[in-house]
């Protein structure tokens, strides 16, 4: 019996767009690829088939690919949009800032990955996240989900899949070359950080209506 070789040297990491430079990007020893980590406010578009990664509460993250080219990307938000109820107090780089609002996050996403060589006729969509992390709270997440949903019928642009609202955190893989992502719920979070995020949110946005649209084809892991 042939023994595996466990200590096959990783490939060279991929090259990055100017626009991506402060992007965490990591060897994922599990799924053996390159991989972006992104924060709420960041996104990442990739043409050489590497992960996309990031972790949801009440937020936002829009997977869009060139199903045809390969190319594609997701993006984080944090609100729906910049307005009166909006936190200004976000940082200094105007993409990261910007983004963290659906508005501005879906525009860079779809622009950035036109940059690329996408084309929008190609696209393929899937929604995650916005979940209500805690019951006391205004409904941040259903008012993400709202936004998007809209947003992208108004673009007319179809969701593929999506998994979105309920009380979970979700933690996302994305894979734009081939349109695969995992989902991961967490029902036991670890630490604080994300409820610390989810309590921020009650102070600059106020309440709207919920809408619960229907989720389907996701791999949850």
């Amino acid at each position: 019996m042939t023994a595996l070789n466990n200590n096959v040297s990783q490939p060279e990491q991929p090259p990055l767009s100017q626009d991506f430079t402060h992007i965490n990007r990591y060897w994922d020893n599990l799924h053996q690829v390159w991989a972006a980590k992104i924060l709420p406010g960041e996104l990442y578009v990739s043409t050489h088939g590497e992960m996309i990664s990031t972790v949801l509460g009440s937020c936002i993250s829009v997977c869009i690919r060139d199903k045809k080219k390969g190319i594609g990307g997701m993006n984080h938000f944090m609100l729906p949009q910049n307005n009166e109820f909006s936190s200004e107090s976000w940082g200094t780089n105007p993409i990261t800032s910007a983004s963290r609002y659906g508005n501005w996050a879906m525009e860079y996403l779809i622009n950035a990955i036109l940059k690329c060589g996408g084309e929008k006729k190609n696209f393929e969509v899937k929604v995650f996240g916005g979940g209500q992390m805690m019951a006391r709270m205004t409904d941040i997440g259903q008012k993400n989900i709202l936004f998007v949903y809209q947003y992208l019928a108004e673009e007319k642009l179809r969701i593929e899949a999506s998994d979105v609202g309920d009380i979970y955190a979700r933690k996302v893989l994305y894979f734009p070359d081939t349109g695969c992502v995992k989902v991961r719920r967490i029902k036991h979070i670890k630490n604080d950080t994300i409820i610390r995020r989810e309590t921020e949110y009650e102070q600059h946005v106020k309440v709207v209506d919920e809408a619960k649209p229907d989720a389907s084809n996701v791999e949850l892991f």
